[in-house]
C-alpha cells in the first residue's frame, strides 16, 4: 500500500492509509506522515477475540467516514476492512486482490477458526463483485476474478512494484555466492535441498547466502538436511533481517535462486521478493510459476520448469561459470525493475479509479 500511495501522492493526490494495529498494537491511535502519505492506525481494542474484531471493523468504518474520501481502495478483500466497506454508502470502491485465500489457498494452510475461513472465502468472492473496479497482482487472480462474474473491463493487472533506489554495487567475495531470499512458503524444502546438494557437489567452493525464516521452522529442516548430507559448509544462514539490511546482503550475491512450487497460492501471489531481486540487479534463476514469468520473461532472468531441481541446479552452475551472462542478466534485471517502478504502476491505479466514474483531480482522496 505505502509505496503505491506515495507514488500517487507524487502525482498530486491526497492519500490516506487507514489500518487496524493488529500486528503492532503499540501503534494504535497514531497518525504519521510518510513522504506525504498519512498513515492512521485505529485505536487498539481493550478486548480480544470477537469483540476485538467488531472493534476493528467499526473503527475502520468510522475513520473512513470522517475522511470523506472520493474513492476507497481496499487492499485484500478479507477481514475487518472487507466488513467495514459494506457500510461505505455511495463512495466508489476499488478492491485489490494480492493472494488467493479460499479453497486451495491460504485458508488451507493457516490455522484460522472455521468461521473465519468461511468468512474469508465469502468475502473473496463477494467483494470483487460489489466493487466498481478490481486490481489484481497476478494474471491467475485476474482469471479467477473474471470467473466470479466481474467484467474484464473492471479488472486491472497491478503487479508488485520496485522501490526506485539505486542498487548497491556488487561486493566481491572470496567464494561464488548464491542468495536464497525466502519466507519458505513458496518452496519445497526437499526440492531445494536437492538443488543445493547438486550445486555443492559440482562447485564445492560455492556459498549459499540464506536470508529468511519460515513460519513452521522450515529453515531448520533445511539446515538439518544439509548437515546430514554433508553440504552444510556452503550455507551462510542469516535468518530474518530488517528491510534496511537486505540491499547490502544482496550485493554480496552473484546469482539469486528462486525455487517456486507450482501451487494455486504461488500462481496467484505477487512474489514481491522477486521484484526486490530485480531491483538489486541480480541474475535470477527461478521456477516458471505465476508472476515469475511476468517479471523475468523474456530476458530478465532464467526460467526453468517447476518441480525440476536438476534444471535449477544446472542453470545456477552455468551462471556461476559465466561472468558475461551474469553481466547481461544484471542489466536486463535493472531494466525490468525500472518498468515496475511504482510511479509507472500508479498510472494503472488511476485508470482503475476512473473506472469508478471518478474524475481524477489533484485533490482526490484515496
Amino acid at each position: 500500500m505505502l509505496p503505491l500511495a506515495q507514488a500517487l501522492h507524487r502525482r498530486g493526490h491526497a492519500v490516506t492509509i487507514v489500518a487496524p494495529p493488529v500486528h503492532n498494537p503499540t501503534d494504535g491511535g497514531t497518525h504519521r506522515s510518510y513522504d506525504g502519505v498519512i498513515v492512521i492506525h485505529t485505536a487498539t481494542p481493550p478486548l480480544s477475540g470477537l469483540p476485538a474484531a467488531l472493534w476493528h471493523t467499526i473503527a475502520l468504518w468510522q475513520q473512513t467516514r470522517r475522511l470523506r474520501p472520493d474513492v476507497i481502495h481496499l487492499f485484500k478483500p478479507k477481514g475487518f476492512g472487507g466488513l467495514a466497506v459494506l457500510a461505505r454508502g455511495r463512495v466508489p470502491l476499488v478492491v485489490d486482490c494480492d493472494d488467493w485465500e479460499g479453497p486451495g489457498g491460504w485458508n488451507d494452510l493457516l490455522p484460522y477458526p472455521r468461521p473465519a475461513k468461511l468468512l474469508f472465502a465469502w468475502q473473496e468472492r463477494d467483494l470483487p463483485r460489489r466493487a466498481d473496479a478490481v486490481t489484481v497482482v497476478s494474471h491467475t487472480l485476474e482469471t479467477l476474478v473474471w470467473a466470479m462474474g466481474v467484467p474484464p473491463q473492471r479488472v486491472f493487472y497491478l503487479p508488485n512494484g520496485a522501490v526506485p533506489n539505486e542498487p548497491l554495487p556488487p561486493r566481491p567475495t572470496e567464494r561464488p555466492t548464491i542468495v536464497l531470499y525466502t519466507r519458505f512458503w513458496e518452496l519445497d524444502v526437499a526440492e531445494v535441498a536437492t538443488v543445493l546438494a547438486t550445486i555443492h557437489h559440482a562447485r564445492p567452493t560455492a556459498r549459499l547466502l540464506l536470508i529468511g525464516k519460515g513460519e513452521r521452522g522450515e529453515e531448520q529442516r533445511l539446515l538439518a538436511q544439509a548437515a546430514a548430507e554433508g553440504w552444510l559448509t556452503m550455507v551462510d544462514y542469516r535468518g530474518w533481517q530488517e528491510p534496511t539490511a537486505i540491499p547490502s546482503l544482496l550485493a554480496e550475491a552473484d546469482v539469486a535462486l528462486a525455487p517456486i512450487s507450482d501451487t494455486l497460492i504461488n500462481r496467484a501471489r505477487g512474489m514481491a521478493k522477486l521484484v526486490e531481486l530485480l531491483a538489486a540487479g541480480l541474475p535470477i534463476v527461478a521456477s516458471d510459476v505465476g508472476t515469475a514469468r511476468d517479471y523475468l520473461a523474456p530476458d530478465a532472468g532464467i526460467l526453468v520448469p517447476p518441480g525440476n531441481p536438476n534444471a535449477l541446479a544446472a542453470a545456477v552452475i552455468n551462471l556461476l561459470d559465466d561472468a558475461t551472462a551474469r553481466t547481461k542478466l544484471r542489466t536486463a534485471a535493472l531494466a525490468a525493475a525500472h518498468r515496475l517502478r511504482w510511479d509507472n504502476l500508479a498510472l494503472i491505479a488511476e485508470t482503475a479509479y476512473r473506472q469508478t466514474g471518478l474524475s481524477i483531480k489533484s485533490n482526490a482522496m484515496v
